[in-house]
């Protein structure tokens, strides 16, 4: 049995069918007639055997002459289709190639278009970036000014703290040449007393007592210079700090200037540092300001220590009289 339902009465009908209209009936032409069904080696095998019983029928009809014709004919017909039947496989071939090379193209046309699409993407990204990076060179010529002008500042706060290093040297200068006057002073202070109590020993309790009161206070005048002093001295210490702190700000901005060829990728950080040396740079100064306004303090207050150290040997003077005073009378009855 034939496969997808063929047979020979099909083929038959399919064959003279083209032989009516006067056409040659080839496998392809029965298979077209058909429907395009049926395998081609099928519908060989039945022409095959249409041709032979026809020929064989016309062979017992005609004579000799006509029998001889007609074998020529038939092998001719036979020749015909076996030069046929590698032509149709061509042909099939053929097809099959010919819708392989068109889906082929099909694939190709979509690919050409999908690298089109590719190709317009990456020219408007080109495009964007262009801009990008025209605005990144403009920024970086922006920052390269702003950095100008801070360099420029930093540069004068560092002349100011110079400055401030001169004021606080004075300042110390000022403050030893002070703290040996007030040595001084307490030496011949104690000397004097020392005598004064020699020579009234045993009649200036009183006035000793004062004394010890005077020394007391001269001493706690003393602790309070002495605390000065440490405050001075932190002082000092908190200026070195600002110092480096300022060495590391210039630090800081020489390596940004190292950085200006990475702007265009670091732009915003940039800008968040920039911001943080101006904080820092505002601190500083606040914080030398309030150094400044220490100072002054101190000044201030040494200048009211000296004055109660003033009003104290005025005491002393005074109590010292009043006991010569009150040892004159006792030393006229002796007389």
């Amino acid at each position: 049995m034939a496969r997808g339902g063929i047979n020979k009465a099909v083929v038959q009908t399919a064959r003279l069918a083209i032989i009516a209209r006067g056409e040659n009936p080839s496998i392809d032409a029965v298979r077209i007639e058909m429907g395009n069904t049926g395998s081609k080696t099928t519908i060989h095998r039945y022409l095959k055997e249409l041709d032979e019983s026809e020929t064989r029928l016309t062979i017992t009809e005609a004579p000799i002459d006509d029998e001889l014709g007609e074998l020529v004919a038939r092998l001719a017909q036979r020749l015909k289709e076996k030069a046929q039947e590698p032509i149709d496989l061509a042909l099939a071939q053929f097809e099959q190639q010919k819708a392989a090379l068109l889906a082929q193209i099909e694939d190709l046309e979509e690919a050409h278009s999908q690298l089109k699409q590719q190709f317009d993407i990456q020219s408007a990204a080109l495009a964007e970036e262009s801009a990008a990076l025209q605005t990144a060179s403009t920024s970086l010529q922006t920052e390269q000014t702003r950095n100008a002008g801070l360099s420029q500042a930093c540069s004068d706060y560092e002349l100011r703290i110079n400055d401030k290093d001169e004021q606080i040297r004075s300042l110390e200068e000022k403050h030893l040449h002070a703290r040996d006057a007030l040595e001084h002073y307490r030496n011949a202070i104690k000397e004097q007393r020392e005598q004064e109590q020699r020579r009234h020993e045993g009649q200036l309790q009183q006035v000793q007592a004062e004394l010890r009161q005077a020394q007391q206070s001269a001493m706690v005048r003393q602790d309070e210079i002495t605390q000065l002093h440490r405050d001075n001295e932190r002082l000092l210490i908190e200026h070195r700090v600002t110092a480096k702190e300022l060495a590391a700000l210039q630090e800081q901005s020489r390596k940004d200037q190292a950085q200006q060829l990475q702007l265009s990728e670091q732009v915003s950080l940039i800008e968040s540092e920039r911001t943080l040396l101006q904080e820092r740079l505002r601190v500083a100064v606040l914080e030398s300001q309030s150094r400044q306004e220490a100072l002054t303090e101190h000044q201030h207050t040494n200048k009211t220590l000296e004055l109660d150290l003033i009003k104290a040997q005025a005491s002393i003077e005074a109590l010292r009289l009043a006991a010569a005073i009150a040892a004159a009378p006792e030393a006229t009855p002796e007389a």
